[in-house]
Formats: structure tokens, C-alpha cells, sequence
């Protein structure tokens, strides 16, 4: 008999729901993609709905429902840590208490009206709900997908129900617990206060933090080591609460850490200076040192071959990038959607595995690919659903077979066009991956600051990633194996550097920004490292083809690939979303599927700064 699971993260952040067919997933999405609310917590009934409609199941067909976490354990967190500070933390107990004792504390009987609602059914129709522990689903996230027999499991986010960091063995269809790191003691907490102290947003702005560090130097190491975290030869680590207030207040730093690094934190939108490059770049130092030890602990203690990630800390690609260059394990799998919208996935694994104990099978598996079918697990629309969209609107647009378009797609590319890329199923998780991508030429020296100002809306110095066809990403980069999640960051290879004109070498901070540095400028960063994507035959066989045309064209099978999405807002889902964003930037050219869009035939286009007013700025 078929076995049906649904599983569902939801109310803090990253809502999402998995649907797992006989152990493998058949569809996954978060809910923000359709509610438009970047990292939209709430309850994900529009993405349970894809998922049940993509599996042409109805809700009464689904064998298990499973939530990824266990509110009550986490309410007694809160709990006792307002005691452990009291009367400290008063305000933030008296701020958080309305919506625990609304909805939280009570969230069994709340999931379950919600769904019964959601397709008109009575409770008791519904099928058993069953609830896994936070990082239990983060490490069935990590292992079960993953290509790995057994493998060392490391999880490393903010916080769960306690559990801050933990550490598992994976062996055949079971996790083994090893050993955690507690609340208030958080790596993930540790990184979103930097975040926030540098006037970025937390669960939003660590992205930007990685991306600015490389502009610094690490002066602050020493000083965040001797006063903030103590991080033992093994790697575990404590933090010093005298300087953070988010375990009590409604900041993530105190008046203490601003003595200590002299000044109040960054307001937010204000100018960057030297000063924040360089504590971005102490913190990043700080986060690699740790979670190298961890892994030459577990590789210790375990003596397995393969480590796999998860939580949100394991999204830093930077500190993946030299995990994997130290070899201290033979290879490492990180799950896609590594943070809490990755938790669904997880859950369910755990049911089918843990809990119902079903085995796990990995000779079919191609060359050590996954079970994530490439995070392609969103919806997909056909060109007669596009045309119809398109021509309700009275759109100019021109439909071409594979074989005519992407010759044309790169030519275009190659005359240094940017182009909104819509095809496939969306991917699952915070990067894309060449469903709804954004993609140009990366040898323009021009195109990074054009993307970033006058296309995706937001700050200079982030950087793009490359997408390479996965035969020739050793032949670009200093990495000799897949990376298909865009979740390792490698060096560009020294015979594609070029030479920097005298004087320019020794510019600081930004001023880095606009000197290109190798034959692929548009997709190095200031220490020629790149955020690297390897591109696959099997799992997007459109955008392979379309990097070999590009390198028909100019020997370069490398184009720079950026999610679809302005700064604000989360990535398109819908022909709607797509045709939207491309009209309120200045991208040349649009894609969804076998239809063409040329900006410039686009009556209802004109160059203004209105995207101002239409996004939140983060």
C-alpha cells in the first residue's frame, strides 16, 4: 500500500510543507512564494495545497501529517529561560505570551482546525498528526536525502526547542543522537547578532554579512573571542550573555556589546563603512573556526567518511567552501533548503524512516547524486497557461522551439542582455538554480553593479554566483566535484585571474568592488572566490543546453545565475510574479518557457525609480 506523508513547518519563520510519497518527495514548496511575504511564517496553506494537487491526492488520501517541531517543549523554554533572567525579561515574556497562549502553546488543535478549514473537513476526518522534535527534522533533512549508507550529521541553526547544535549518526534508515549545545548558547544567534549590530536583518540580512566580510580584515577576532564566545579545542562553545539581550529583550545586543566594539549598532539603509566590513569579517572567521572543529571532532568520535549539514547555519557557503577544502571528510551533503522550511522534508523523513521504519535505498541512485531531485520540487506552468496569462493582458511576445530559442537566448546573453529566466518546477529552498533565475554574461566587467542597482534592487557589494556545466567546473574553479545547491564556495581558478593595474591592488573596502579580477569578473568576488553552481544533464537539461550554447559562442560554459526576485521580495512563482518583476526592473529580456518577452516591445515600460516605493527595503 502506497504511504502518504505530509509534512509542514510553519509560525516562525519560513513556512513550507514536503509531501513524501513512499519515501521519496514528490513536492515541496514555501509558503511566502505564494503569499509574496518574504519568509512568511504563517500557516502554509497554499503550498499543503500545491502539494496535494501536484500528487493528485486529496487530504483524506494522506496517511500522516507531521509538524516539524514540538511547541510545547519550546513554550517551556521560554519558560524557564524568563526565569532564569527574571525580572529582566519581563517586557519580551509580556510581548510573547499573546501569541503563545493564542496560538502557539495550543497548536495541535490549531494545525488540525486549520487543515479540517482548509478542505472542509471534520476533525476527526483528519488523518493522525504527529509532531518530530526541531532538530530531529533538520538532521532527517540532512541524512535521508543524501546519497550517504552513514554519515556524521552535523545541525547548527539559532535555536530549536533547546538544542542550538547537534550532532548525529546516520546509519542506514536511523539517527543516532551524540551530543548538543543548549539555548542561549548559539552559534546561529551568535552570527544574527553581528547581523543585526552591523544594521542588516536577522533571518534576512546574514546572507549580506558573508557577502561583505571579504571587504575586511579579521581585527576584531581576538576581541569577540576573549569577551563573547569561549570555543573549546573540540569546538563546543559558550557564549558570554553579558552582552547579548535576545534570550530577554527585543534586541540581539545590549549596551555592553556597543562599549566593546565602541559605538551603537548600524542604522539600517546608512552608509557602510570599514568598520563593518571588518567585523563581518571577524565574525566570519570565528563561525569557519567553529564549525571546523566541530567537524574534526565528529570525524573523531564517529570515524565515518561523509558529513551531512542542516540548519541555518549550514546555509554559509563560505565556511562549507573550506569545510570541504580541509577534507576532513570525504565529501559532505548539505540539504537545499537547509533552514526551517527544510524541517518539513525532514519531518517526514523522520515518520517514514524512524518512525514507520522503512529502509533506506540507495543503489539506484546515479554517482552519487540525491533523493532532492535537484530542489526542483516546485510548481511548473505550460506555455498554454503563459499565453493565456500573457494575452489577457494584451502582451507583445513571440513563442520559439528549444531549437530556434536558445541559440537566440545566447546571443543575447553574449551582447551583454539580462535575462529573467522561467522554466521547470521552482526550486525548494532559498537559492535558485536555474527555474527562476535571473542570468547574464560573466565576463562583462559592467554586470555586476548593473544587476545589482538596476535589476535586483539592492546593495553594490553582493556578490553574484556563477552556473558552470559540471564537466568544466574544474577547469573555472578550485573544486573537483558537484555542487549543485550553490552551497560551497570555491576559488576561480589562478590561470583565469588577470592582473590588477598598479595601485589598484592596495584599494580598501568597496573601492575592490569595481577592479575586475579574472575572465569572469561578473561572478568574482574581491578574495576570487564565487559562489559555485555545477549544472547537470539530468536534473535541468533547459539550462544545460543553454550553457552550451553560450559556450558555443564564447569558449565560457559559465553564466552568472541570481534568484528572480527584487531586493524584499521572495522569488517568483507564478507567470504573474515573473512578468511583474520583469516589467518594474530594467531586465532586457524574458523567458517562461518557449515564450519570448523583449523589453523594448513592452508598451507599458518605462525607466523610473517607482520599485522605490513598491518593495520593502531590508
Amino acid at each position: 500500500m502506497t504511504i502518504k506523508i505530509l509534512g509542514i513547518s510553519a509560525y516562525y519563520h519560513d513556512s513550507a510543507s514536503a509531501l513524501l510519497i513512499d519515501g521519496m518527495v514528490v513536492a515541496a514548496a514555501q509558503e511566502e512564494r505564494f503569499t509574496r511575504k518574504k519568509h512568511c511564517a504563517d500557516f502554509p496553506e497554499n503550498a499543503i495545497k500545491y502539494c496535494i494537487e501536484h500528487a493528485r491526492v486529496t487530504l483524506s488520501d494522506i496517511d500522516y501529517i507531521v509538524f516539524y517541531d514540538k511547541p510545547l517543549i519550546k513554550f517551556e523554554r521560554l519558560l524557564e529561560t524568563y526565569l532564569s533572567y527574571a525580572p529582566k525579561g519581563l517586557r519580551s515574556f509580556l510581548s510573547a505570551m499573546p501569541v503563545w497562549l493564542k496560538e502557539k502553546l495550543f497548536l495541535k488543535s490549531t494545525l488540525k482546525k486549520e487543515l479540517a478549514s482548509l478542505y472542509g473537513l471534520k476533525i476527526k476526518e483528519l488523518p493522525p498528526l504527529m509532531f518530530a522534535e526541531h532538530h530531529q527534522s533538520h538532521a532527517a533533512s540532512a541524512f535521508f536525502p543524501s546519497p550517504y549508507s552513514n554519515a556524521a550529521v552535523l545541525c547548527l541553526d539559532g535555536v530549536g526547542e533547546w538544542a542550538t547544535t547537534t550532532a548525529w549518526m546516520g546509519k542506514g534508515n536511523s539517527l543516532i543522537p551524540q551530543w548538543e549545545i543548549d539555548f542561549p548558547h548559539s552559534l546561529g544567534l551568535l552570527y544574527s547578532a553581528f547581523t543585526y549590530y552591523t544594521g542588516f536583518k536577522v533571518n534576512s540580512g546574514e546572507y549580506k554579512l558573508m557577502g561583505l566580510a571579504p571587504y575586511g580584515e579579521p581585527k576584531y577576532v581576538d576581541l569577540i573571542r576573549a569577551n563573547l564566545v569561549d570555543v573549546k579545542e573540540d569546538g563546543t562553545f559558550r557564549l558570554d550573555m553579558h552582552y547579548f539581550n535576545y534570550a530577554t529583550g527585543l534586541t540581539m545586543t545590549n549596551k555592553y556589546f556597543n562599549r566593546l566594539f565602541g559605538s551603537k549598532p548600524r542604522k539600517p539603509e546608512s552608509e557602510l563603512t570599514q568598520r563593518e566590513m571588518d567585523i563581518a569579517c571577524s565574525i566570519q572567521v570565528v563561525t569557519e573556526d567553529i564549525v571546523l572543529k566541530l567537524a574534526k571532532t565528529l570525524k573523531q568520535e564517529l570515524n565515518v567518511d561523509y558529513l551531512c549539514l542542516a540548519g541555518g547555519v549550514a546555509l554559509n557557503c563560505v565556511a562549507n567552501g573550506k569545510l570541504l577544502r580541509k577534507k576532513i571528510f570525504k565529501d559532505i551533503w548539505i540539504q537545499p533548503a537547509a533552514g526551517d522550511a527544510g524541517g518539513a522534508i525532514g519531518a517526514a523523513y523522520s515518520i517514514w524512516h524512524e518512525y514507520l521504519g522503512k529502509e533506506r535505498t540507495l543503489s539506484n541512485l546515479p554517482d552519487q547524486a540525491d533523493y532532492t531531485m535537484g530542489s526542483y520540487l516546485g510548481p511548473s506552468y505550460e506555455n498554454r497557461e503563459i499565453t493565456e496569462y500573457l494575452n489577457t493582458i494584451g502582451v507583445k511576445y513571440e513563442k520559439l522551439d528549444d531549437k530556434e530559442l536558445l541559440p537566440k537566448i545566447a546571443d543575447i546573453l553574449t551582447d551583454e542582455k539580462v535575462v529573467g529566466w522561467f522554466q521547470g518546477r521552482m526550486e525548494f529552498g532559498p537559492r535558485a538554480l536555474g527555474a527562476r533565475s535571473i542570468i547574464g554574461d560573466p565576463r562583462s566587467i559592467t554586470m555586476q553593479s548593473t544587476m545589482n542597482l538596476k535589476i535586483k534592487h539592492r546593495e553594490s557589494f553582493r556578490p553574484f554566483a556563477p552556473a558552470v556545466k559540471f564537466e568544466a567546473v574544474s577547469d573555472w574553479f578550485e573544486i573537483d566535484r558537484k555542487s549543485p545547491y550553490m552551497l560551497f564556495v570555491a576559488a576561480v581558478k589562478e590561470n583565469k585571474h588577470i592582473s590588477i593595474p598598479d595601485g589598484q591592488e592596495k584599494l580598501f573596502g568597496i573601492e575592490k568592488l569595481n577592479v575586475p579580477r579574472s575572465k569572469i569578473p561578473a561572478i568574482t568576488h574581491v578574495d576570487y572566490s564565487a559562489r559555485v553552481q555545477t549544472v547537470h544533464k539530468e536534473t535541468n537539461p533547459r539550462f544545460y543546453a543553454l550553457l552550451g550554447e553560450f559556450e558555443k559562442r564564447t569558449n565560457c560554459p559559465v553564466l552568472i545565475n541570481t534568484s528572480f526576485n527584487v531586493r524584499g521580495e521572495p522569488i517568483v512563482c507564478t507567470p504573474e510574479d515573473a512578468y511583474r518583476c520583469f516589467m518594474r526592473t530594467e531586465m532586457d529580456y524574458l523567458v517562461m518557457e518557449n515564450i519570448l518577452l523583449s523589453k523594448t516591445e513592452q508598451s507599458g515600460w518605462k525607466k523610473d525609480d517607482s520599485w522605490k516605493n513598491e518593495f520593502e527595503l531590508d
